[in-house]
Parts: C-alpha cells; structure tokens; sequence
C-alpha cells in the first residue's frame, strides 16, 4: 500500500495489535472522517488517512489500558462519557498541533520564496539597467566612428591625392629584366 493510506492489517501489524483491537477504534464517526474505501483488483479494502493514522498512532502507543478499551466500546454504541469526551479534545488538540506545524513550516516556505522574487526582480531591474547603459555607449561610439570617418576621407578631387606620388603603382614600376634561365637553378652562390 502507499505510505499515506494504511489497511487494518498493516496497522495491525505496526501498531502490534490484534485487527480486532483496529477495527474496534474505527468508530462511525472516525470512519465518516480518516477512513476511506479503495477498490484494488475489484476488491474494496478500508485504508486510513494520515491524520487517522497519527490518531491511531498516538491511542496505541500510549498503551491500552481498560479504561481506554471501555470507553472506545462505550463510544461504539453510543453512549458518550466524560472519558470519550477529554480523550476526543486530547486527539482534536494533537490534530491541530499537527496542523499548526504543518503552516508554520509553509509559512517559512513562502517568505523563503517572497525573498527569492525580491532578489530576481533586483536582479532583473539591475540586467535592464546595465543594458540601458550598454546600448547608450554603443550609440557614442558609433557616434564617434562616424566623426572619426568624416575626418579621415578626403573629398575626391583633393589635392591631397594629387600630390601624393604613386610608388607602387604598376604604371610607376620599372620592370625590370628577369634572368630565367634553366641552368642557374642548379647552381649554388
């Protein structure tokens, strides 16, 4: 069976008591509350919920005394006594002590996430920030390299390209004889 739904016998069998002894602590009203009917293989078994569990968990291990087995009997048929009222108010206290850590712990859990959401949005904030200031240095060195390239093109037509003497140009070049001959590769200097 799963870990939260229990059968009489695997209780039975932790609690290490007779199924008997479970079955005679399933009341109407415990029934109609922690108790549940889940068909496996076509076949309806009795389970008890966690919380059933813990209340059961709690009446066995405190013992079984026959003050308590008289008043379990006694709430069977009906009849409710002073007993059966204090030992209801001691399992709706540990219920409720149960439930009380069970919201303490969320609550930690929650501002635990309430503090992860502050720190993304700072981080998130700061990535906008950090990327405003990136696209403004980009726009002024782009700004800059076009003043930069305005300074540095002349104007065709200029004199500075006529007075510049063209040295490596292939009208400039002399040529000069090359001496190509099949012998000389062969040879040494």
């Amino acid at each position: 069976m799963s870990d939260n739904l229990k059968t009489i016998r695997e209780l039975a069998d932790e609690f290490k008591v007779s199924k008997q002894a479970v079955r005679k602590r399933l009341t109407d009203e415990f029934r109609a509350n922690y108790v549940e009917t889940v068909d496996r293989n076509g076949v309806a078994t009795l389970v008890v919920t966690v919380t059933g569990y813990m209340l059961l968990k709690q009446h066995f291990s405190s013992g079984n005394d026959s003050e308590k087995v008289g008043s379990n009997v006694g709430g069977n048929t009906g009849n409710i006594d002073a007993t059966s009222d204090s030992k209801q108010t001691t399992e709706n206290g540990y219920v409720f002590k149960i439930l009380e850590q069970q919201l303490a712990v969320k609550d930690k859990q929650i501002e635990n996430k309430d503090s992860q959401i502050s720190q993304m949005q700072n981080l998130l904030n700061q990535q906008q920030r950090l990327a405003l200031q990136d696209k403004k240095l980009l726009e002024e060195y782009k700004a800059e390299i076009k003043e930069l390239k305005s300074l540095n093109i002349p104007k065709q037509g200029s004199e500075k390209y006529d007075s510049i003497p063209k040295e490596n140009s292939a009208e400039n070049r002399v040529k000069e004889p090359q001496n190509k001959k099949w012998w000389h590769f062969g040879r040494r200097m």
